[in-house]
């Protein structure tokens, strides 16, 4: 009776099988229909069992004792000791992520790197042997379930010899095909076995700078078109004041998501929005190979650290091409593509990041500033790159002035009162202005141009400036505030309020958005030298918001200028537009895109 209760149990057990996960279930489908067929066979043959005791327990249950105390534990125990290479190599990693940038110890560096890369290799090695037990048992677990269901199948129709006319007939072929699949599986496993130690051994035999941190410093291959990445980073985290610690996780993107995924976690969380942000190496900690990731709102973000210059890279590119939303177009490898090989084909521009030299022009007619327009005029027409700009012309990355030319514009720096009080009377005239706007901004660069009559010329600097900066690996920029009065253009310093440098609005000649990344702006600043010879230089920001508005509100001021000179005029341009409590033109957040249905999003913070 007991047999007979076990044996209807093991029908049941036998069609629960396809309810069970594995992690591996590579053929399991052939498993559960034979399974099926076996449940059927046994509600036939489940009443004399009793005598079949002894024979079951050498063909069914042996079988499935050694699985679970062999196989199973053979598995556990290379889990551990993979787990235990791992715990070192993380131990090695840290020691080597600790060494300093600026004094470096040779001796002592090419021992942490050893030990590095013994840590990388054993870890490997463990691995390999882990994932190899893995793979095998995939099929072990397999044949584990079958070849004792094929014993205890055999023995009933030998042992009952009455069963025979109604169970040979049609059992014979059936269990002919489950043993050719049995030894089928046998064939597959050690095929996968031989593979694993032909692996092994190809791994034994590479030379160790294949597991050496950073063995190709002087010239990794580093692919700047990548639209994703994936990869072990150090995360800066911050446990006071003035203490940080430092994580090594895994790090992967995920259409414009940095994510993250812990050791022993079944997936990954989010940790950034990539979109609109922004990416540049920091200096952090006497680390190497840091990098920060800043919001679009200009907040500085996480901060991260690379094992090697390649990766350090890599991931940086990978961050900017991902922020320029290129994952959502319908070839983002091809224009991912496109986008550095239009930096490469640029001129190379000869870097500098002191004062640029003055160019000089032949005489020319002053341009009319109420002629100035984002969109150029069609009697401009489109003129050579080398007419607009001169080749080889220097490109400053830096908008810190001389001191001395820094003071002199500022007239010693004076702060910018964030609630508007006049400290003196040169404040009064900024207070009159009918118009102040504020938009937080990125210095890429400025050079000198050779002309200012169509916006040809800012959209030629911002490619030689950004081909300049994929070329030479330039990715700090500098940011400020950008405050378009109806006088003038300041840039201010988000931390000091300090004035870093100030245009005439009567000055600015030439502004324009980029036309494919709207949040490019530029704009061109004509100037009168002491001797009656002129200057122009091509200024390019990247803003946190379209550059489309920071050219609606230049294009506005300069109208007030002009409708300042005619009181008629002006009061009719108040009219017209939404004024402030305090009589101030006002800005609408939703101005409309080129089609007129598209509109921005929040409105500019006023400091």
């Amino acid at each position: 009776n007991e047999m007979c209760l076990a044996t209807q149990q093991l029908s049941k057990h036998l069609l629960a099988y396809e309810k069970q996960h594995f992690a591996l279930g590579k053929g399991d489908e052939e498993v559960i229909s034979t399974l099926h067929y076996f449940s059927k066979v046994v509600d036939e043959l489940n009443i004399l069992h009793s005598e079949l005791a002894k024979q079951l327990a050498d063909t069914m249950v042996l079988p499935i004792i050694q699985f679970r105390e062999k196989d199973l534990t053979e598995v556990s125990t290379l889990k551990d000791l993979f787990g235990l290479a791992s715990n070192e190599h993380d131990v090695s990693m840290a020691k080597y992520s600790r060494l300093p940038k600026r004094k470096e110890n040779e001796k002592l560096k090419a021992e942490v790197a050893k030990e590095v890369a013994n840590a990388r290799r054993k870890q490997h090695l463990s691995s390999l042997q882990y994932y190899c037990a893995l793979n095998a048992l995939q099929y072990r677990k397999r044949v584990a379930m079958m070849e004792p269901m094929l014993g205890y199948t055999r023995g009933q129709i030998n042992f009952f010899k009455k069963g025979a006319e109604m169970f040979s007939k049609r059992m014979d072929g059936f269990l002919s095909s489950v043993s050719d699949m049995v030894q089928s599986i046998q064939g597959e496993l050690d095929a996968e076995a031989e593979k694993m130690r032909v692996s092994q051994q190809d791994l034994i035999a590479v030379n160790e700078s294949v597991y050496t941190p950073d063995s190709d410093v002087t010239s990794p291959a580093i692919n700047r078109n990548l639209i994703q990445k994936a990869g072990y980073l150090n995360l800066r985290n911050k446990t006071g004041l003035v203490t940080t610690t430092w994580e090594r996780l895994y790090f992967f993107t995920q259409g414009g998501n940095l994510m993250c995924q812990p050791r022993g976690a079944v997936a990954g969380g989010l940790i950034q929005d990539l979109d609109n942000c922004s990416v540049m190496a920091v200096d952090c900690e006497d680390r190497r190979y840091c990098f920060q990731i800043t919001t679009p709102t200009g907040k500085a973000g996480i901060t991260l650290q690379a094992e090697s210059k390649k990766e350090y890279e890599e991931w940086i590119c990978a961050i900017n091409n991902i922020s320029r939303q290129i994952y959502l177009t319908d070839n983002p490898e091809a224009a991912a593509i496109k986008l550095n090989q239009t930096a490469l084909q640029a001129v190379t521009p000869i870097t500098s990041l002191g004062k640029k030299t003055a160019v000089h022009h032949p005489s020319q007619n002053v341009k009319n500033t109420e002629n100035d327009k984002i969109i150029p005029s069609e009697s401009a027409g489109v003129q050579d790159s080398t007419q607009l700009i001169t080749p080889g012309t220097p490109i400053q990355f830096d908008i810190v002035l001389p001191a001395t030319e820094f003071l002199d514009q500022n007239r010693g720096g004076r702060r910018a009162n964030p609630f508007g009080e006049s400290e003196d009377s040169s404040k009064d005239g900024e207070e009159d202005s009918l118009l102040q706007q504020m938009f937080v901004v990125r210095f890429l660069g400025s050079m000198a141009v050779q002309s200012d009559d169509t916006s040809e010329v800012i959209y030629e600097a911002m490619r030689q400036v950004l081909a300049a900066r994929a070329i030479h690996n330039i990715f700090r920029m500098t940011e400020s505030h950008l405050m378009v009065t109806s006088k003038n253009l300041r840039l201010i310093d988000p931390q000091t309020q300090v004035t870093r440098t100030s245009f005439e609005l009567a000055t600015v000649t030439q502004f324009a958005a980029h036309q494919d990344n709207r949040r490019l702006i530029g704009f061109v600043v004509h100037l009168s030298e002491t001797l009656g010879e002129e200057s122009m230089s091509a200024y390019i920001f990247e803003s946190n918001t379209e550059g489309e508005k920071i050219c609606y509100a230049i294009s506005l001021g300069k109208e007030i200028i002009e409708a300042q000179k005619d009181p008629e005029a002006l009061a009719q341009l108040m009219k017209s537009m939404p004024l402030t409590n305090d009589g101030k033109f006002m800005l609408l957040n939703d101005q409309s895109e080129e089609d007129g249905t598209i509109h921005e999003e929040g409105e500019e913070s006023e400091a």
